[in-house]
């Protein structure tokens, strides 16, 4: 099911995500339309707070995405692998730790379309993580992959990526951010 999403300004984007508790039938449900809900949206990542569920939990599927600037890569157990193995990823109750070393890359987000903007990342993350299954997943990823992952993880905290501006950057999109504000935002 097509789970209709929640975009820029609207609180929900705002709400730190609860634990997930209980990975059961309702989750792997939710889990399912959330990646219908990101496939029909073209996006590779989508967090429960962009279809308006403040929880932990967020889907990533990179599948097909060629980004030669940022080749994903991903390693589990010391060994790399082939991130698309490992598609769709569902991060439950994530916890991400990312390097000091940053690149600055183009970034967007389905719950505020039409803006894309250059933001600074970790280049690699290390993530820690239960899979559907119940099951502790632990893997490092750079490239796409681990720029999805620091993306989606900031929606399970309440952060967008245009938090990550500086002043002048936030300056030089406001403009966009107002167009999308006057066709999401609230009506009076």
């Amino acid at each position: 099911m097509i789970l209709p999403l929640v975009y820029y300004p609207d609180a929900r984007l705002r709400a730190k995500g609860a634990p997930v508790k209980a990975i059961d039938d309702t989750l792997r449900a939710f889990a399912r339309d959330m990646l219908e809900t990101m496939e029909q949206h073209e996006g590779v990542g989508l967090a429960a707070q962009q279809v308006g569920k403040a929880l932990q939990f967020a889907v990533i599927d990179i599948t097909g995405i060629d980004d030669e600037a940022r080749p994903s890569t991903m390693t589990v157990k010391g060994q790399a692998v082939n991130p698309e193995d490992h598609m769709p990823l569902f991060l439950i109750n994530p916890v991400v730790t990312g390097t000091k070393a940053k690149e600055r890359g183009s970034e967007g987000c389905l719950s505020i379309p039409g803006l894309r903007t250059d933001v600074g990342r970790s280049k690699r993350v290390t993530v820690k993580t239960v899979t559907l299954d119940g099951e502790p997943l632990e893997f490092e990823a750079t490239g796409l992959l681990a720029v999805a992952i620091q993306h989606e993880t900031d929606h399970l905290h309440g952060k967008l990526f245009i938090d990550l501006l500086t002043p002048a950057e936030r300056a030089a999109v406001k403009d966009e951010l107002d167009a999308i504000v006057e066709k999401y935002g609230p009506k009076e």
